[in-house]
């Protein structure tokens, strides 16, 4: 895993989040996975009703988009507008899928970067590949957003990170197809060991 220094939250911290959309019977699958970090990582967080109290503002309203600011970079964001989004859940969304996106923008939002960014680096990217499966649906990127979601790595002395961890639920799935050594990873639903080890050290 992969954290950003200046992103990462003070020691301790109490966090508040609060949905401003979406159905109630999702909201408390979302508080029960989002939890699964706090039993690894000593800080605290509290679901609120409060907007102006919220730290984190969840959204449901941008379909086909899950996405979250890192760590405490939402304090950046006006109060008035999401943190972070689920776009594709929904009351129907089987449990894996609903495991894989919440851990993985709670990830985001204890100041952890996609795995594949790490500048640990060490994926053997078939970019050509990269560029024409990212160009089209449901990312149609240009060469652009794929050069800077996909190849381009965070700078060494602005982050913590760890060895590249194929089963963390920070990385992104990748098709065989993808790389030039045959490498892949499916889609993690669950944090690794390595996950757990990493954000105990980070908020011990």
């Amino acid at each position: 895993m992969a954290l950003v220094r200046a992103s990462q939250w003070p020691p301790r911290a109490l966090t508040r989040a609060v949905f401003l959309d979406g159905d109630p019977s999702l909201h408390e699958r979302v508080k029960r996975v989002a939890l699964t970090w706090l039993e690894h990582a000593k800080l605290s967080l509290y679901f609120v009703t409060d907007v102006e109290r919220a730290d984190m503002r969840i959204s449901f309203s941008e379909p086909d988009s899950s996405w979250s600011y890192i760590g405490t970079d939402c304090h950046l964001v006006p109060s008035d507008q999401a943190t972070m989004n689920y776009g594709w859940l929904t009351p129907d969304s089987p449990d894996d899928e609903v495991s894989h996106v919440v851990l993985h923008e709670f990830g985001h939002a204890l100041g952890c970067i996609h795995e594949h960014q790490s500048p640990a680096g060490g994926i053997s990217w078939n970019k050509a590949a990269v560029y024409e499966y990212y160009g089209g649906p449901p990312n149609n990127w240009s060469r652009v957003q794929v050069d800077r979601n996909i190849f381009q790595a965070y700078d060494s002395d602005l982050t913590v990170y760890s060895q590249v961890d194929p089963a963390s639920i920070m990385i992104y799935p990748i098709p065989r197809s993808l790389t030039l050594d045959g490498f892949e990873v499916g889609l993690n639903t669950q944090l690794s060991p390595a996950d757990k080890r990493f954000i105990r050290q980070a908020y011990p």
